[in-house]
């Protein structure tokens, strides 16, 4: 995997980040990064303590959260729902 040779560190800092977050889907690091699933796991691999690693595969196998095709838009639920109406960044009084 040559990918990963050329990724700075605070890159692969972020990556280990995104990752470890349960509402991340694994496509949203493709999309910045450029690194696919199975590169994902590869750094997490070589970034990580073994220990770590084991507990980090167990938490993310199978959850629906780390794949947006699998989640249904779950993610989006805790967007503020007046979110998108706020504008030049001014909070609106109740």
């Amino acid at each position: 995997m040559k990918k990963m040779a050329v990724i700075p560190e605070e890159d692969i800092d972020r990556i280990i980040e995104m990752a470890w977050e349960d509402r991340t889907p694994f496509e949203a690091i493709e999309n910045q990064f450029g690194l696919n699933e199975s590169e994902v796991i590869s750094l997490m691999r070589k970034s990580m303590k073994a220990s770590s690693f084991r507990m980090w595969r167990a938490r993310v196998q199978g959850r629906t959260t780390k794949h947006a095709k699998k989640s249904n838009g779950i993610s989006s639920r805790f967007k503020c729902n007046r979110q998108r109406s706020i504008s030049d960044n001014k909070i609106s009084k109740r």
